[in-house]
């Protein structure tokens, strides 16, 4: 007797697992040397992150295990629907659902995110858990506060499905690729040829600006675009540059008077 799992539950654990089998795939690659694509020097991890790498793995298996229970509760509460309404549409549609799951993401992770940072308590006791690492890597990119995780990635996931239309077994691959996405951004590496750099301006070089102090109010669109801090003031440009003894750095373009005025 064949063992069937729901696309719901696949959507569910699917993202974890490439969570950590593509944060795992940059630790191999760390281990291996790869100085020339870093975007912090060896070794400022842990002069500049105040927490230890194995804080971070139970902060971030804590919010998965947050996560799952909310979807597994989600899904008792929906309930299946009937094979008929699972099949999957057009080439062309599911590709349209991914464009509009994509934006929806976007917007709602670009203004709960900025509000965390202009809500001193929020950011003070949910978001600044996210901001102890200055040096991102690659399987810190989902140590948040639960509350954090809940409305930012758990409900901006839900809305982003919902309001795309799409069925729970294109949710695998969307939520999956997001992750990929997330984890990608956070990596703290510039590596040479990654296909994501090329279609997508939001990379680990402009989300490491944020990570920075100089960049805190600046850089806020996660993961997919970069619309939002464009249309709304908050993007802040960088050039990508050599570092003396080795490595790349991501630099702020300067200023003007205004924006110097609003980041302090």
């Amino acid at each position: 007797m064949a063992f069937a799992v729901s696309d719901e539950l696949l959507g569910t654990f699917v993202p974890i697992a490439v969570y950590w089998l593509y944060s795992g795939l940059y630790v191999v690659l760390d281990g291996l040397g790869m100085d020339d694509y870093r975007l912090h020097p060896k070794g400022e991890e842990e002069a500049k992150n105040i927490v230890s790498r194995s804080t971070v793995v139970r902060g971030v298996l804590v919010q998965q295990a947050f996560q799952i229970a909310v979807s597994l509760l989600l899904f008792t509460v929906l309930g299946d629907e009937n094979e008929a309404a699972r099949k999957q549409p057009p080439a062309l549609v599911l590709a349209l659902q991914f464009i509009v799951a994509m934006f929806v993401m976007d917007t709602w992770q670009y203004f709960m995110h900025r509000y965390m940072h202009i809500n001193k308590f929020l950011y003070k006791h949910v978001h600044s858990k996210h901001h102890t690492l200055v040096v991102p890597y690659a399987f810190g990119a989902l140590y948040n506060h639960p509350l954090e995780g809940l409305i930012l990635d758990t409900i901006g996931g839900a809305l982003s499905f919902l309001i795309s239309g799409m069925t729970p077994r294109t949710g695998i691959f969307f939520f999956s690729f997001a992750t990929i996405k997330t984890v990608d951004d956070h990596c703290g590496l510039w590596l040479p040829g990654n296909i994501l750099h090329v279609f997508f301006s939001n990379n680990s070089a402009y989300h490491d600006i944020h990570h920075q102090l100089y960049g805190n109010k600046y850089n806020f669109s996660q993961p997919f675009f970069v619309m939002w801090d464009k249309i709304l003031g908050t993007y802040m440009p960088y050039t990508l540059e050599t570092r003396k003894g080795g490595g790349l750095e991501a630099r702020p373009v300067k200023l003007n008077q205004a924006q110097q005025t609003k980041a302090d």
